[in-house]
């Protein structure tokens, strides 16, 4: 085997359909696009959600609210999950990275500590925001509770 007969797989290569090359080739008159309409035409190109004309979906249905820009959306850890963070690892200190490292949020999240579970440990606690029960639970416990 060498370069001069290498040839595709039989069955890889097909020839294209050679349309609208007169009426000797089979594929002539309306080149396999049916009559008329507006699908025959050149340069035919749908819009997304067009309807034939029919008043598209996306304008019959009403509109109401807005999105809020200026919106900061956190990811909320509870208690219990800090308790059993520092049972588990023996930490004494919990920031956001070692949250990530646990696999609880990702990288470019906000995070928000929330009060529900228990908290006995005695923790030092760095987060984004945290709710006013957690934020006393953290500190009744003997922790402190440090915004970033």
């Amino acid at each position: 085997m060498d370069l001069s007969n290498l040839k595709p797989a039989k069955g890889s290569v097909k020839r294209n359909k050679r349309l609208g090359r007169g009426e000797g080739s089979g594929r002539g008159d309306t080149a396999t696009k049916g009559h008329k309409g507006q699908k025959s035409r050149s340069g035919y190109s749908r819009q997304a959600g067009f309807e034939g004309g029919q008043m598209p979906l996306q304008r019959r249905v009403p509109k109401f609210g807005f999105k809020n820009i200026n919106r900061k959306s956190y990811k909320g850890i509870n208690l219990g999950v800090l308790q059993g963070l520092a049972d588990k690892t023996g930490a004494t200190s919990i920031d956001v990275q070692t949250l990530v490292s646990a696999g609880f949020v990702s990288r470019n999240d906000m995070v928000k500590i929330l009060g529900n579970g228990t908290l006995d440990a005695k923790l030092e606690v760095k987060a984004h925001a945290f709710s006013k029960s957690a934020q006393e639970a953290i500190e009744k416990s003997g922790g402190t509770a440090v915004k970033i």
